[in-house]
């Protein structure tokens, strides 16, 4: 999770330093800015402080926002769209330097250069670390929810196995089996094995010294503290 986050927070800076440029790009006077930008069909300059406002409010989510989740998100659907725009250029055969993200490097004059590979370089960066975090906090999500399932606790009347969701913990319910309250609890269970036949039996800490039916054999047996030793 902390190189997801420090993702987040370097791709925040990048996209506030290129707002910050595509916005005064934008503002400024060169005659080039009403011309049509190719790709959206709109002049330049509106693109440019189009793409910009969009980049200035994903760098504020990731260096000011608190969800993770919600934050690569909005990463992933940034980089998403340069990638769709970037193909979009390669198929119409238009030189990246008169578009909306193009452009930005010529008023600084790194088109070219180590400077000028390493921004081309950067949409290549957000793209991969962006579907890398939304796959990440997909599989966390996914090994919570497959936990969630498997939780169970034991029913303090008779002993039956209760799955229940880690979102439905402290709900009161009946037992399926003797339709006795209960109250789901986090599975903490005490375990002995019963005196007579000998088979495991599970049950929550508060119902030591309760008498109940062993559910395996089902004679009466006292629940207590014990390590549970199989046939």
């Amino acid at each position: 999770m902390n190189r997801i986050k420090l993702f987040i927070y370097s791709a925040g800076g990048i996209l506030l330093a290129a707002a910050m440029i595509r916005l005064l790009i934008g503002f400024g006077n060169d005659p080039s800015l009403a011309l049509p930008e190719p790709m959206l069909g709109i002049p330049l300059r509106s693109a440019l402080l189009t793409v910009g406002g969009f980049e200035l409010l994903v760098a504020v989510i990731c260096l000011f926002g608190r969800q993770v989740s919600f934050q690569i998100s909005w990463l992933a659907w940034l980089a998403t769209n340069y990638f769709v725009y970037r193909i979009g250029l390669i198929w119409m055969h238009s030189h990246s330097q008169t578009t909306c993200i193009g452009s930005l490097t010529d008023p600084l004059h790194l088109a070219n250069g180590a400077s000028g590979f390493i921004i081309g370089l950067l949409p290549i960066y957000l793209l991969v670390g962006s579907y890398i975090g939304v796959i990440w906090i997909w599989l966390q999500e996914g090994k919570i929810w497959r936990t969630a399932e498997d939780f169970k606790m034991s029913c303090p009347s008779c002993g039956v196995h209760i799955k229940f969701a880690v979102q439905n913990q402290g709900q009161k319910t009946r037992c399926p089996q003797c339709q006795a309250d209960i109250t789901l609890r986090k599975p903490e269970v005490v375990k002995m094995s019963c005196f007579f036949c000998k088979e495991h039996i599970e049950f929550p800490p508060h119902a030591i010294g309760e008498k109940i039916p062993c559910p395996h054999c089902n004679m009466d047996i006292t629940l207590k503290e014990q390590i549970w030793t199989p046939n």
